[in-house]
């Protein structure tokens, strides 16, 4: 079978694939944009659009039943219709899933394929009864949930974040097996949805990457919805209790018993079907695609986006990964991962922002360095909004007066924190955002007034 020539193949049509391809049709190049499921990848699927949209209702269902804290009284109890609450999530996703496709449709040197990519050889891919081949290709093939072999796991039907979109019915009580973004957010969704909920972590605290005031803010918040934690599980198994799920941990402690277990253990590259050793692209033990600076594999002509190489799990570094390889392929400009400053956001409610350092990072690193704190039961814009859970805080380095990391855990944190972020960008020391009017009432009114509160970390 003779190949169909192109000048460049993107596999996985998630959220670096589909604007690079735009951007390859858009300066003249022939694209094979193929795609084996949903257009739009986890984020508009089964990620941030979906599970936010849930979110927003989560926050309504909770604002209400605490009208009366705000002198708005209601006319009874506060009810729930899980059926409304998917219809809405479906339908935003697929409005964003509509969207893209039309926008792939539009472009004129653009071919969508659907169905499952493997190399035949450096350049050449089979999709079906189909055979590509370019010079370039670009892999933007994400990843899915991990499903670690613990015991009893095979016999029951369990849930991932995927699956979880799919589910019609609220469950009467929701067992979430994993204690960091992905399962948490889950957690406190469904419990302001009337779910009873547990969540079980093997480490000894959630949040692991987090400092440890950031994990136990997180608990306090959780906990104080009636969600139940269990950390420290180094034991997890599954076994059938009736038409329930029993999860077991910890040796001596009673099992957590749920109609519904939410496995949330972690993510798996898609790299393990695509044929990588016909080409020879490089993949690391954990399955990820070893790039470069530049995001290039260990074949040139072939390089790697997003999910499936490891260096970030977000939407956003997906889409800054797009932006690195369209910049030094077409725009003559040296962009390169290293320039990237780790931030990433934890949605509940109220949701964490994070940028650059932790403390425990920071003291690891064993530079001189100073800290910034304040709760929220002290910035004007919480207390008047009736929000006051979480804290801010800012690290920096005491020579060189370089802003190290920030995180802000209140509302409003996961937009508040981009005021700390830019200057990061910029390499303004924190004297900068000392001297910054910012407005009030707000929440990141308070991180100039912080950053003029520097204390010597210790």
């Amino acid at each position: 079978m003779t190949a169909k020539t192109f000048d460049a193949i993107v596999i996985g049509a998630g959220q670096a694939g589909t604007p690079l391809a735009g951007r390859l049709n858009a300066a003249g190049m022939s694209v094979a944009l193929i795609e084996r499921k949903l257009v739009g990848g986890t984020c508009v699927n089964t990620g941030c659009i979906p599970t936010k949209t849930m979110v927003a209702s989560a926050y309504a269902a909770h604002l209400a039943r605490r009208a009366a804290d705000y002198g708005v009284t209601l006319g009874g109890p506060v009810g729930v219709d899980y059926k409304a609450i998917k219809a809405r999530k479906d339908k935003v996703s697929g409005a964003s899933r509509t969207g893209l496709e039309d926008w792939i449709a539009g472009m004129d040197k653009c071919t969508l394929y659907r169905g499952h990519a493997r190399f035949e050889s450096v350049n050449t891919v089979r999709v079906g009864d189909d055979l590509l081949s370019a010079e370039k290709i670009f892999l933007n093939t994400g990843g899915r949930a991990s499903v670690p072999d613990l015991p009893g796991v095979h016999d029951i039907d369990y849930l991932t974040n995927s699956s979880m979109m799919d589910l019609d019915e609220l469950p009467r009580h929701l067992i979430v097996v994993g204690g960091s973004y992905v399962s948490l957010e889950f957690a406190q969704m469904f419990r302001r949805f009337g779910s009873d909920v547990t969540v079980v972590e093997k480490s000894p605290r959630l949040t692991g990457r987090e400092d440890e005031d950031v994990s136990a803010a997180i608990l306090s918040i959780l906990e104080n919805e009636g969600i139940t934690v269990h950390v420290g599980a180094d034991d997890i198994g599954f076994a059938r209790k009736g038409s329930d799920i029993a999860v077991t941990f910890s040796a001596g402690k009673a099992p957590a018993v749920g109609s519904h277990v939410l496995l949330a253990l972690g993510r798996t590259p898609n790299t393990d079907d695509l044929g990588l050793d016909k080409a020879g692209v490089e993949i690391d033990k954990r399955g990820f695609v070893v790039v470069d600076d530049q995001l290039r594999t260990s074949v040139p002509g072939i390089w790697a986006m997003g999910d499936c190489n490891g260096k970030g799990a977000f939407t956003h570094t997906s889409y800054n990964d797009y932006e690195i390889v369209a910049a030094n392929l077409l725009d003559n400009d040296p962009r390169k991962v290293s320039d990237r400053i780790e931030a990433y956001a934890l949605y509940i409610d109220p949701p964490l922002g994070r940028c650059g350092m932790t403390e425990t990072a920071v003291k690891k690193s064993g530079r001189r360095a100073l800290v910034g704190q304040r709760p929220m039961t002290r910035v004007g814009r919480a207390v008047e909004k009736g929000e006051t859970q979480g804290f801010m805080k800012i690290l920096v380095d005491a020579d060189t007066r370089e802003i190290l990391g920030c995180s802000v855990l209140g509302p409003g944190g996961d937009e508040a924190v981009h005021c700390v972020l830019d200057l990061m960008y910029a390499k303004a020391p924190v004297d900068t955002l000392a001297r910054a009017t910012h407005i009030h009432p707000n929440v990141s009114e308070l991180l100039p007034t912080i950053a003029q509160e520097l204390k010597p970390l210790v």
